[in-house]
């Protein structure tokens, strides 16, 4: 559905874009991900058509944006990270006004309905758009990206600025508009990518540094594997046995009870699998092992693992 090859954006002798490739399939909803400044919004300019490549090729849908950027953009829903709005519009206005500059064919009256129902902006349709919350009016910016109802909507930090809750209702809409779009998410907000999109895209300083899915992310950078056990047996010695074992890096004690046993953290060296050295050595204390489970890296750890690889 989306496709960028060899893209390249340079202001001068600064690259903004760095030579980026990656492929998009129908119905997947990806995070773009990158700190302030790391090439992400100038990407999805160039791939909605409000900027030029400097070279390499953008398509939507098969339709190269730079070649013939209004048959492309007629597949496009885009929320920039400032929403374009009319302040002086009521929603209903404003819903109509775009209605018609996107030349939509669909039944108006039933679509806008629609579209209000999905981003949940029918309570305020007749209030002048100034007079909204910015929760709303990120609504709204929502709104009009769907308008058409385009297979491809993009959104650049949708979430910024907004309170705890309507960060919430605005994930669960772009999780919902996943299972009939393909979305691409732009945002350096680690939470927002795991919670809601299917893979990751990582870019640092215009180029890309990881593609992954969501689940195996942890991949590119774990260099040794961490496990949470439950062991019933005294504290100090449990530790100091798990200390002790080939192929533990560290052991660390939660602070997790339930009844009379403890949760330790270990760590182990790249490669190495403690699960039965781990069993052995607590059999022969006669400590009973009652859970053993893999821990993986949080987004935030694998994010900051991966910039620091790249850094180098």
């Amino acid at each position: 559905m989306i496709e960028i090859s060899n893209l390249v954006k340079n202001y001068g002798s600064k690259f903004a874009v760095d030579d980026i490739s990656f492929k998009i399939s129908k119905g997947e909803i990806v995070g773009f991900l990158g700190p302030n400044g790391a090439g992400k919004s100038t990407t999805m300019n160039i791939l909605t058509g409000y900027l030029s490549s400097t070279s390499g090729v953008a398509k939507v849908g098969g339709i190269d944006i730079l070649e013939n950027p209004y048959e492309a953009k007629k597949i496009i829903g885009f929320l920039p990270e400032q929403p374009p709005l009319y302040m002086d519009m009521t929603v209903n206005e404003y819903l109509n006004f775009v209605y018609e500059i996107k030349e939509c064919k669909l039944n108006r009256k039933k679509h806008l309905e629609e579209v209000r129902q999905v981003t949940k902006i029918d309570d305020v349709q007749n209030r002048l758009i100034k007079n909204l919350s910015k929760g709303y009016r990120q609504r709204v910016g929502i709104a009009q990206a769907l308008i058409g109802n385009p297979p491809v909507i993009i959104f650049d930090e949708p979430t910024v600025g907004l309170d705890p809750k309507q960060i919430i209702e605005i994930r669960n809409l772009i999780r919902n508009l996943g299972h009939s779009h393909t979305v691409i998410l732009s945002t350096h907000i680690l939470s927002e990518v795991q919670s809601v999109c299917d893979r990751i895209i990582i870019i640092n300083e215009g180029k890309i540094i990881a593609d992954e899915k969501t689940e195996s992310i942890t991949q590119v950078v774990e260099d040794n594997r961490r496990y949470n056990v439950k062991i019933c047996g005294p504290q100090r010695e449990v530790l100091n046995t798990l200390k002790g074992i080939s192929g533990v890096l560290s052991a660390e004690l939660t602070g997790e009870r339930e009844l009379d046993s403890y949760t330790y953290l270990i760590e182990s060296e790249r490669g190495v699998d403690v699960r039965k050295p781990v069993f052995y050595a607590m059999s022969q204390k006669s400590w009973p092992i009652i859970g053993f489970e893999a821990v993986g890296m949080n987004l935030e750890e694998v994010f900051i693992k991966i910039m620091d690889k790249a850094s180098k």
